[in-house]
């Protein structure tokens, strides 16, 4: 697995990435956002988005107290977890979340080191995971806003998709949204709805907002937010190979 270089020096799987004191001060700086909205950042999960970043991103947030990695394809979270645990061994203590859409054939590999998959927007696709990972923790996606092409599950089916993967034995544990490309109030309009939706179902867990718009989700009531340039920066072109 090769991941990208840039000209800022950040390298792929040898080398290079963001400093630790600068990826630390970046989780600083994300921690005092959410605080500016009036919420205790302890009480909103950080998520840091690798994609693109070779394992020393991954080694740097742990290392800044951040434990859970989200990873969008499942080859780069193999790798990656693969180099981590190798040579860090059992102190890697790394939660991976998938943030992907769930492709069936990929599950048996995810299963045996996915702590949350948090893409899940079909009974089949939980039907997988069952069967690899029997008692996983998900979260089903949903598509607010319709958006061709856009992995989720409609929100007028999301209670039935919930009780569907309740009966596989599951534990689902929320729900996830990405904000529809829009203005703000379309923004926060669709985290409000999501927000909404977990309350009506008793979800703990609501899994809004990236680097972008993280302050209008949690003001809406996120509880897990999912950044990577904030705590990275742009990422990198895709290497050679």
């Amino acid at each position: 697995m090769r991941y990208g270089t840039a000209g800022n020096g950040r390298a792929g799987e040898t080398g290079g990435g963001p400093s630790a004191p600068d990826v630390a001060a970046a989780i600083t700086r994300v921690r005092e956002r959410i605080a500016g909205c009036g919420r205790d950042p302890a009480a909103v999960r950080l998520v840091a988005v690798t994609k693109g970043f070779g394992p020393e991103a991954v080694r740097a947030v742990r290392d800044a107290g951040v434990v859970d990695v989200g990873e969008n394809y499942a080859g780069e979270l193999e790798a990656k977890a693969d180099v981590v645990r190798s040579t860090d061994g059992d102190a890697a203590e790394i939660r991976w979340h998938f943030l992907g859409a769930v492709q069936r054939r990929k599950v048996p590999r995810l299963a045996k080191v996915v702590s949350l998959w948090q893409g899940v927007c079909r009974v089949e696709e939980g039907q997988a995971i069952a069967r690899h990972a029997p008692g996983a923790s998900v979260l089903v996606q949903v598509n607010v806003d319709g958006a061709p092409g856009r992995n989720g599950c409609p929100p007028g089916a999301v209670a039935d998709l919930v009780a569907a993967l309740r009966d596989q034995g599951l534990d689902v544990a929320g729900l996830m949204v990405v904000a529809p490309n829009g203005s703000a109030d379309d923004r926060r309009h669709a985290f409000e709805q999501v927000a909404a939706m977990a309350d009506a179902l008793d979800l703990p867990v609501r899994s809004m907002g990236m680097s972008d718009d993280l302050e209008l989700a949690v003001l809406a009531g996120s509880t897990m937010v999912r950044v990577g340039r904030a705590l990275f920066g742009p990422r990198p072109a895709p290497g050679p190979g």
